[in-house]
């Protein structure tokens, strides 16, 4: 799965595509990564002020990473657009 996010809400989906692929539980995923089941639908549902480390924990516990990239030049044209 390798999907690109630039928003707290692609984040969030993200995670939740992958949770459900994993057949997982918001509670399921809170025990992996000692988190509250409120803490991961919050951060499903893209709600600000989620904390890196938090975010971190929740993509350990999926089996994902982060990958920072410099943005391509096709995204920054599109958004010049709006």
């Amino acid at each position: 799965m390798e999907q690109l996010v630039r928003s707290p809400k692609q984040m969030g989906a993200a995670i939740r595509r992958r949770r459900r692929i994993l057949k997982l539980s918001q509670k399921d995923v809170g025990v992996k990564a000692f988190l509250r089941q409120a803490t991961i639908s919050a951060l499903e549902n893209g709600e600000p002020g989620i904390r890196m480390g938090t975010i971190l924990d929740v993509i350990t516990a999926l089996d994902l990473e982060f990958v920072v990239r410099e943005r391509s030049k096709a995204a920054q044209d599109i958004e010049n657009l709006f």
